[in-house]
Protein backbone atom coordinates (compact mmCIF):
# COMPACT_ATOMS: atom_id res chain seq x y z
CA UNK A 1 0.00 0.00 0.00
CA UNK A 2 2.75 2.47 0.77
CA UNK A 3 4.27 1.62 -2.18
CA UNK A 4 1.06 2.10 -4.40
CA UNK A 5 0.88 5.60 -2.75
CA UNK A 6 4.71 6.54 -3.35
CA UNK A 7 4.02 5.74 -6.73
CA UNK A 8 1.10 8.03 -6.98
CA UNK A 9 3.07 10.89 -4.95
CA UNK A 10 5.96 10.63 -7.02
CA UNK A 11 3.38 10.64 -10.32
CA UNK A 12 1.74 13.48 -9.02
CA UNK A 13 5.21 14.89 -8.06
CA UNK A 14 6.59 14.99 -12.07
CA UNK A 15 3.38 16.51 -13.29
CA UNK A 16 3.68 19.54 -10.86
CA UNK A 17 -0.33 19.35 -9.81
CA UNK A 18 -1.35 21.28 -6.78
CA UNK A 19 -2.74 18.36 -4.79
CA UNK A 20 -5.36 20.53 -3.42
CA UNK A 21 -7.10 21.14 -6.92
CA UNK A 22 -6.72 18.07 -7.92
CA UNK A 23 -9.15 17.26 -4.82
CA UNK A 24 -11.47 20.14 -5.84
CA UNK A 25 -11.85 18.41 -9.25
CA UNK A 26 -12.58 15.08 -7.90
CA UNK A 27 -14.90 16.84 -5.56
CA UNK A 28 -16.79 18.36 -7.66
CA UNK A 29 -17.02 15.22 -9.78
CA UNK A 30 -17.92 13.27 -7.14
CA UNK A 31 -20.88 16.21 -6.20
CA UNK A 32 -22.06 15.65 -9.97
CA UNK A 33 -22.50 11.59 -9.32
CA UNK A 34 -24.14 12.02 -6.47
CA UNK A 35 -26.96 14.16 -7.45
CA UNK A 36 -27.14 12.34 -11.15
CA UNK A 37 -27.63 9.40 -9.04
CA UNK A 38 -30.29 11.04 -7.01
CA UNK A 39 -32.33 12.77 -9.59
CA UNK A 40 -32.33 9.47 -12.25
CA UNK A 41 -29.90 11.05 -14.42
CA UNK A 42 -31.01 14.62 -14.70
CA UNK A 43 -28.03 16.09 -12.91
CA UNK A 44 -25.41 15.12 -15.69
CA UNK A 45 -26.76 16.44 -18.89
CA UNK A 46 -25.50 19.14 -21.51
CA UNK A 47 -28.27 21.21 -20.59
CA UNK A 48 -28.09 21.29 -16.89
CA UNK A 49 -24.57 21.74 -16.85
CA UNK A 50 -24.98 24.59 -19.17
CA UNK A 51 -27.33 26.42 -17.23
CA UNK A 52 -24.98 25.88 -14.01
CA UNK A 53 -21.77 27.60 -15.61
CA UNK A 54 -24.45 30.58 -16.86
CA UNK A 55 -25.73 30.83 -13.50
CA UNK A 56 -22.03 30.44 -11.71
CA UNK A 57 -20.42 33.06 -14.47
CA UNK A 58 -21.24 36.36 -11.80
CA UNK A 59 -19.58 34.34 -9.01
CA UNK A 60 -16.93 33.31 -10.59
CA UNK A 61 -16.00 36.80 -12.05
CA UNK A 62 -16.20 38.00 -8.41
CA UNK A 63 -14.51 34.78 -6.41
CA UNK A 64 -11.37 35.98 -8.57
CA UNK A 65 -11.19 39.44 -6.87
CA UNK A 66 -11.93 38.00 -3.26
CA UNK A 67 -8.90 36.12 -3.83
CA UNK A 68 -6.93 38.84 -3.55
CA UNK A 69 -8.90 40.48 -0.62
CA UNK A 70 -8.60 37.39 1.57
CA UNK A 71 -4.58 36.65 0.78
CA UNK A 72 -3.93 40.39 1.93
CA UNK A 73 -5.68 38.72 5.35
CA UNK A 74 -8.98 41.42 4.24
CA UNK A 75 -12.50 40.43 3.67
CA UNK A 76 -15.11 42.25 1.83
CA UNK A 77 -18.35 41.19 2.90
CA UNK A 78 -20.20 43.83 0.67
CA UNK A 79 -19.44 42.37 -2.89
CA UNK A 80 -23.31 41.16 -3.30
CA UNK A 81 -24.56 44.96 -2.40
CA UNK A 82 -22.60 46.45 -4.77
CA UNK A 83 -23.74 44.25 -7.60
CA UNK A 84 -27.19 44.52 -6.65
CA UNK A 85 -26.90 48.44 -6.12
CA UNK A 86 -24.72 49.15 -9.76
CA UNK A 87 -27.53 46.81 -11.34
CA UNK A 88 -30.07 49.07 -10.28
CA UNK A 89 -27.61 51.52 -11.65
CA UNK A 90 -26.99 49.76 -14.76
CA UNK A 91 -30.61 49.45 -15.10
CA UNK A 92 -31.95 53.37 -14.92
CA UNK A 93 -29.12 54.22 -17.53
CA UNK A 94 -30.35 51.71 -20.13
CA UNK A 95 -34.29 52.51 -19.43
CA UNK A 96 -34.08 56.53 -18.33
CA UNK A 97 -30.67 58.25 -18.96
CA UNK A 98 -29.00 56.89 -22.16
CA UNK A 99 -32.17 56.76 -24.18
CA UNK A 100 -32.60 60.58 -23.76
CA UNK A 101 -28.90 61.49 -24.18
CA UNK A 102 -27.82 59.27 -26.92
CA UNK A 103 -31.24 58.31 -28.42
CA UNK A 104 -33.12 55.20 -27.97
CA UNK A 105 -31.62 51.97 -29.76
CA UNK A 106 -28.55 53.88 -29.75
CA UNK A 107 -25.85 51.51 -30.97
CA UNK A 108 -23.62 51.96 -28.09
CA UNK A 109 -25.59 52.16 -25.19
CA UNK A 110 -25.22 49.05 -23.75
CA UNK A 111 -21.19 49.43 -23.69
CA UNK A 112 -21.84 52.74 -22.07
CA UNK A 113 -23.86 51.63 -19.13
CA UNK A 114 -21.54 48.26 -18.90
CA UNK A 115 -18.48 50.64 -18.39
CA UNK A 116 -20.17 52.76 -16.09
CA UNK A 117 -21.05 49.92 -13.71
CA UNK A 118 -17.53 48.70 -13.62
CA UNK A 119 -16.05 52.04 -13.22
CA UNK A 120 -18.93 53.16 -9.91
CA UNK A 121 -17.55 49.62 -9.17
CA UNK A 122 -13.99 50.45 -8.94
CA UNK A 123 -14.64 53.97 -6.83
CA UNK A 124 -17.27 52.10 -4.57
CA UNK A 125 -14.03 49.85 -3.92
CA UNK A 126 -11.49 52.28 -3.64
CA UNK A 127 -13.75 54.41 -0.94
CA UNK A 128 -14.17 51.23 0.70
CA UNK A 129 -10.04 50.30 0.46
CA UNK A 130 -8.77 54.02 1.13
CA UNK A 131 -11.58 53.60 4.93
CA UNK A 132 -9.45 50.64 5.69
CA UNK A 133 -5.96 51.92 4.86
CA UNK A 134 -5.47 55.17 5.86
CA UNK A 135 -8.73 55.20 8.62
CA UNK A 136 -7.39 52.01 9.86
CA UNK A 137 -10.89 50.64 10.27
CA UNK A 138 -10.55 47.23 9.83
CA UNK A 139 -12.05 45.42 6.46
CA UNK A 140 -14.42 43.62 8.14
CA UNK A 141 -16.53 46.35 9.51
CA UNK A 142 -16.13 48.40 6.80
CA UNK A 143 -17.45 46.22 4.51
CA UNK A 144 -20.25 44.88 7.02
CA UNK A 145 -21.20 48.53 6.37
CA UNK A 146 -21.29 48.97 3.16
CA UNK A 147 -23.51 45.63 2.83
CA UNK A 148 -26.14 47.64 4.42
CA UNK A 149 -25.07 50.82 2.87
CA UNK A 150 -25.04 49.28 -0.94
CA UNK A 151 -28.36 47.22 0.04
CA UNK A 152 -30.24 50.56 1.28
CA UNK A 153 -29.15 52.51 -1.96
CA UNK A 154 -30.04 49.52 -4.79
CA UNK A 155 -33.60 50.20 -3.32
CA UNK A 156 -33.37 54.05 -3.06
CA UNK A 157 -32.37 54.36 -6.71
CA UNK A 158 -35.98 53.57 -7.69
CA UNK A 159 -37.52 53.27 -4.42
CA UNK A 160 -37.54 49.51 -4.96
CA UNK A 161 -39.31 49.65 -8.47
CA UNK A 162 -37.75 46.69 -10.99
CA UNK A 163 -35.95 48.32 -13.97
CA UNK A 164 -36.94 46.27 -17.46
CA UNK A 165 -36.03 45.54 -20.21
CA UNK A 166 -32.53 45.63 -20.81
CA UNK A 167 -31.02 46.85 -24.04
CA UNK A 168 -31.16 43.27 -26.84
CA UNK A 169 -27.67 43.85 -26.87
CA UNK A 170 -26.47 44.15 -23.27
CA UNK A 171 -28.74 41.08 -22.75
CA UNK A 172 -26.00 38.87 -24.43
CA UNK A 173 -23.80 39.44 -21.71
CA UNK A 174 -25.87 37.31 -19.50
CA UNK A 175 -25.64 34.45 -21.94
CA UNK A 176 -29.92 34.52 -22.43
CA UNK A 177 -31.66 34.38 -25.78
CA UNK A 178 -28.86 34.60 -28.27
CA UNK A 179 -25.92 34.76 -25.50
CA UNK A 180 -23.71 32.06 -27.27
CA UNK A 181 -21.68 31.95 -29.60
CA UNK A 182 -22.62 28.81 -31.71
CA UNK A 183 -21.11 25.67 -33.17
CA UNK A 184 -18.71 26.46 -35.15
CA UNK A 185 -17.19 29.18 -33.13
CA UNK A 186 -16.93 27.59 -29.84
CA UNK A 187 -14.88 24.66 -31.90
CA UNK A 188 -12.42 27.23 -32.96
CA UNK A 189 -12.20 28.92 -29.96
CA UNK A 190 -11.80 25.08 -27.97
CA UNK A 191 -9.12 24.98 -30.67
CA UNK A 192 -7.14 28.18 -29.97
CA UNK A 193 -7.09 27.02 -26.20
CA UNK A 194 -5.44 23.94 -27.22
CA UNK A 195 -2.75 25.28 -29.43
CA UNK A 196 -2.41 28.24 -26.18
CA UNK A 197 -1.81 25.48 -23.74
CA UNK A 198 0.60 23.68 -26.33
CA UNK A 199 2.61 26.46 -26.53
CA UNK A 200 2.16 27.54 -23.28
CA UNK A 201 3.83 23.95 -22.02
CA UNK A 202 6.63 24.91 -24.72
CA UNK A 203 7.42 27.92 -23.79
CA UNK A 204 7.79 27.31 -20.04
CA UNK A 205 10.01 24.39 -20.48
CA UNK A 206 12.15 26.87 -23.12
CA UNK A 207 11.85 29.23 -19.65
CA UNK A 208 13.24 26.25 -17.08
CA UNK A 209 16.30 25.66 -19.65
CA UNK A 210 16.88 29.03 -20.43
CA UNK A 211 17.42 29.82 -16.28
CA UNK A 212 18.81 26.24 -15.58
CA UNK A 213 15.27 25.18 -13.61
CA UNK A 214 14.65 21.65 -13.17
CA UNK A 215 12.43 20.19 -15.60
CA UNK A 216 9.57 17.95 -16.23
CA UNK A 217 9.79 14.43 -17.70
CA UNK A 218 9.01 14.66 -21.30
CA UNK A 219 6.11 12.43 -20.24
CA UNK A 220 4.76 14.35 -18.16
CA UNK A 221 4.62 17.45 -20.53
CA UNK A 222 2.65 15.00 -23.09
CA UNK A 223 0.61 13.74 -20.22
CA UNK A 224 -0.50 17.76 -19.12
CA UNK A 225 -1.03 18.74 -22.42
CA UNK A 226 -3.40 15.66 -23.06
CA UNK A 227 -5.21 16.47 -19.85
CA UNK A 228 -5.94 20.29 -20.65
CA UNK A 229 -7.00 19.44 -24.12
CA UNK A 230 -9.36 16.88 -22.87
CA UNK A 231 -10.69 19.54 -20.30
CA UNK A 232 -11.02 21.59 -22.71
CA UNK A 233 -12.84 20.08 -25.81
CA UNK A 234 -14.99 18.24 -23.01
CA UNK A 235 -16.07 22.01 -22.08
CA UNK A 236 -17.00 22.55 -25.50
CA UNK A 237 -18.60 19.06 -26.39
CA UNK A 238 -21.16 19.81 -23.99
CA UNK A 239 -21.64 23.04 -24.77
CA UNK A 240 -22.62 22.07 -28.49
CA UNK A 241 -24.39 18.63 -27.32
CA UNK A 242 -27.16 21.55 -25.99
CA UNK A 243 -29.73 21.95 -28.84
CA UNK A 244 -32.36 24.67 -29.09
CA UNK A 245 -35.94 23.49 -28.39
CA UNK A 246 -37.54 22.84 -31.79
CA UNK A 247 -39.78 26.49 -31.96
CA UNK A 248 -36.55 28.05 -31.05
CA UNK A 249 -34.36 26.58 -33.72
CA UNK A 250 -37.55 27.61 -36.05
CA UNK A 251 -37.85 31.20 -35.39
CA UNK A 252 -33.75 31.22 -34.92
CA UNK A 253 -33.56 29.94 -38.43
CA UNK A 254 -36.21 32.40 -39.78
CA UNK A 255 -34.64 35.10 -38.25
CA UNK A 256 -31.86 34.39 -40.10
CA UNK A 257 -33.18 32.86 -43.52
CA UNK A 258 -32.28 29.04 -43.31
CA UNK A 259 -34.16 26.92 -44.80
CA UNK A 260 -35.90 24.23 -42.32
CA UNK A 261 -35.98 20.89 -43.10
CA UNK A 262 -38.79 18.79 -42.54
CA UNK A 263 -37.00 16.18 -40.02
CA UNK A 264 -36.41 19.89 -38.00
CA UNK A 265 -33.25 21.64 -37.14
CA UNK A 266 -30.70 20.86 -34.58
CA UNK A 267 -28.97 23.81 -33.63
CA UNK A 268 -26.16 24.27 -31.42
CA UNK A 269 -26.35 26.71 -28.16
CA UNK A 270 -22.41 26.55 -28.01
CA UNK A 271 -20.24 28.18 -24.83
CA UNK A 272 -22.58 31.21 -23.78
CA UNK A 273 -20.89 34.79 -23.55
CA UNK A 274 -21.17 34.90 -19.48
CA UNK A 275 -18.92 31.73 -19.07
CA UNK A 276 -16.44 33.10 -21.72
CA UNK A 277 -16.44 36.49 -19.60
CA UNK A 278 -15.67 34.65 -16.39
CA UNK A 279 -12.93 32.56 -18.33
CA UNK A 280 -10.93 35.70 -19.54
CA UNK A 281 -11.63 37.55 -16.49
CA UNK A 282 -9.85 34.10 -14.56
CA UNK A 283 -7.01 33.74 -17.14
CA UNK A 284 -6.17 37.94 -16.95
CA UNK A 285 -6.21 37.87 -12.92
CA UNK A 286 -4.02 34.54 -13.05
CA UNK A 287 -1.70 36.47 -15.33
CA UNK A 288 -1.94 39.21 -13.04
CA UNK A 289 -1.29 37.30 -9.83
CA UNK A 290 1.26 34.82 -11.39
CA UNK A 291 3.23 37.68 -13.97
CA UNK A 292 2.79 40.93 -12.86
CA UNK A 293 4.75 43.24 -9.84
CA UNK A 294 1.26 43.82 -8.20
CA UNK A 295 0.55 40.11 -7.96
CA UNK A 296 3.83 39.54 -5.81
CA UNK A 297 3.38 42.55 -4.29
CA UNK A 298 -0.55 40.96 -3.24
CA UNK A 299 1.16 37.74 -1.95
CA UNK A 300 4.07 39.41 -0.05
CA UNK A 301 1.53 41.89 1.54
CA UNK A 302 -0.62 38.85 2.32
CA UNK A 303 2.07 36.80 3.76
CA UNK A 304 3.58 39.15 5.87
CA UNK A 305 2.71 42.99 5.99
CA UNK A 306 5.58 44.47 8.17
CA UNK A 307 8.03 43.21 6.33
CA UNK A 308 6.04 44.10 3.22
CA UNK A 309 6.11 47.11 4.20
CA UNK A 310 9.85 47.70 5.29
CA UNK A 311 10.76 46.47 2.17
CA UNK A 312 9.10 49.73 0.23
CA UNK A 313 6.02 47.82 -0.63
CA UNK A 314 3.15 51.07 0.06
CA UNK A 315 0.62 48.13 1.52
CA UNK A 316 -1.93 51.26 1.88
CA UNK A 317 -1.95 52.00 -1.53
CA UNK A 318 -2.16 48.41 -2.49
CA UNK A 319 -5.14 47.92 -0.39
CA UNK A 320 -6.98 50.57 -1.99
CA UNK A 321 -6.00 49.02 -5.32
CA UNK A 322 -6.83 45.55 -4.39
CA UNK A 323 -10.30 46.81 -3.11
CA UNK A 324 -11.08 49.10 -6.61
CA UNK A 325 -10.04 45.77 -8.50
CA UNK A 326 -12.89 43.82 -6.08
CA UNK A 327 -15.16 46.75 -6.88
CA UNK A 328 -14.45 46.69 -10.54
CA UNK A 329 -15.09 42.90 -11.39
CA UNK A 330 -18.41 43.38 -8.86
CA UNK A 331 -19.11 45.70 -11.96
CA UNK A 332 -18.76 43.45 -13.81
CA UNK A 333 -20.76 40.92 -12.51
CA UNK A 334 -23.30 42.79 -12.09
CA UNK A 335 -23.81 43.66 -16.02
CA UNK A 336 -23.83 39.58 -15.98
CA UNK A 337 -26.51 39.44 -13.42
CA UNK A 338 -28.85 42.34 -14.64
CA UNK A 339 -28.40 40.98 -18.44
CA UNK A 340 -29.15 37.21 -17.17
CA UNK A 341 -32.09 38.16 -15.56
CA UNK A 342 -32.99 41.10 -18.26
CA UNK A 343 -34.12 43.35 -15.39
CA UNK A 344 -32.81 45.13 -12.66
CA UNK A 345 -34.12 44.32 -8.79
CA UNK A 346 -32.93 45.77 -5.55
CA UNK A 347 -32.78 42.29 -4.14
CA UNK A 348 -30.21 40.92 -6.79
CA UNK A 349 -27.09 39.82 -5.60
CA UNK A 350 -28.59 38.71 -1.91
CA UNK A 351 -26.34 36.55 0.36
CA UNK A 352 -23.76 36.50 -3.24
CA UNK A 353 -21.21 37.86 -0.80
CA UNK A 354 -21.65 34.41 1.44
CA UNK A 355 -21.17 32.43 -2.39
CA UNK A 356 -17.98 34.31 -3.05
CA UNK A 357 -16.20 33.97 0.04
CA UNK A 358 -17.19 30.26 0.38
CA UNK A 359 -15.93 30.03 -3.59
CA UNK A 360 -12.82 31.63 -2.56
CA UNK A 361 -11.98 29.49 0.92
CA UNK A 362 -13.05 26.32 -0.52
CA UNK A 363 -10.70 26.78 -3.41
CA UNK A 364 -7.72 27.27 -0.91
CA UNK A 365 -7.66 30.41 -0.28
CA UNK A 366 -6.40 30.90 3.11
CA UNK A 367 -7.82 33.42 6.11
CA UNK A 368 -4.29 33.89 7.21
CA UNK A 369 -3.24 35.07 4.32
CA UNK A 370 -0.44 35.17 1.99
CA UNK A 371 -2.29 31.55 -0.15
CA UNK A 372 -4.56 31.68 -2.76
CA UNK A 373 -5.64 30.34 -6.49
CA UNK A 374 -7.80 32.11 -9.16
CA UNK A 375 -8.33 28.33 -10.68
CA UNK A 376 -9.11 27.39 -6.83
CA UNK A 377 -11.43 30.01 -6.68
CA UNK A 378 -13.17 29.28 -10.05
CA UNK A 379 -13.61 25.81 -8.77
CA UNK A 380 -14.98 26.64 -6.30
CA UNK A 381 -18.23 28.73 -7.61
CA UNK A 382 -18.57 26.05 -9.64
CA UNK A 383 -18.78 23.58 -6.42
CA UNK A 384 -21.02 26.05 -4.94
CA UNK A 385 -23.41 26.14 -7.73
CA UNK A 386 -23.14 22.63 -7.88
CA UNK A 387 -24.80 22.08 -4.96
CA UNK A 388 -27.29 24.55 -5.11
CA UNK A 389 -28.63 23.29 -8.57
CA UNK A 390 -28.37 20.16 -7.22
CA UNK A 391 -30.43 20.85 -4.06
CA UNK A 392 -33.16 22.38 -6.21
CA UNK A 393 -33.04 19.57 -8.53
CA UNK A 394 -34.10 17.28 -5.58
CA UNK A 395 -36.48 19.84 -4.42
CA UNK A 396 -34.82 21.14 -1.06
CA UNK A 397 -36.18 24.03 0.40
CA UNK A 398 -34.02 27.58 0.22
CA UNK A 399 -33.60 27.47 3.92
CA UNK A 400 -31.92 23.87 4.19
CA UNK A 401 -29.56 24.98 0.92
CA UNK A 402 -28.40 28.04 3.04
CA UNK A 403 -27.84 25.35 6.04
CA UNK A 404 -25.76 23.52 3.54
CA UNK A 405 -23.54 26.60 1.55
CA UNK A 406 -22.71 27.04 5.84
CA UNK A 407 -21.98 23.60 6.58
CA UNK A 408 -20.04 23.57 3.12
CA UNK A 409 -18.09 26.77 4.40
CA UNK A 410 -17.39 25.75 7.72
CA UNK A 411 -15.88 22.43 6.70
CA UNK A 412 -13.82 24.28 3.84
CA UNK A 413 -12.04 26.27 6.65
CA UNK A 414 -11.07 23.21 8.77
CA UNK A 415 -10.18 21.47 5.95
CA UNK A 416 -7.32 24.71 5.23
CA UNK A 417 -6.27 24.49 8.78
CA UNK A 418 -5.34 20.76 8.94
CA UNK A 419 -3.58 21.38 5.56
CA UNK A 420 -1.63 23.96 7.39
CA UNK A 421 -0.92 22.15 10.04
CA UNK A 422 0.52 19.13 8.56
CA UNK A 423 1.95 21.37 6.09
CA UNK A 424 4.52 23.13 8.07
Amino acid sequence: MEQKTSRIGRFLNALELDVRLLGMVLALLAIWVVFDVLSGGSFITPRNLFNISIQSASVMVMATGMVFVIVTRNIDLSVGSILGFIGMLIGVMQVNLLPDLMGQGHILLWLVALLSGIVIGALIGGLQGAIIAFLGVPAFIVTLGGLLVWRGAAWWVTSGQTVAPMDPTFRLIGGGNGGTIGYWPSLIVGIICCVLIIVSLVTGRQQRKRFDFPLRPMWAEFVLAGLGITIVMGIVGIANSYYMPARVAKRYAEANGIAVPEEGLQIAYGLPIPVLIAIGVAIVMTFVAKRTRFGRYVFAQGGNPEAAELSGINTRMMTVAIFSVMGMLCGLASAISTARLNASTNATGTLDELLVIAAAVIGGTSLNGGVGTIVGAVLGALVMQSLQSGMVLLGFDAPLQNMVVGVVLILAVYIDIVYRRRAA
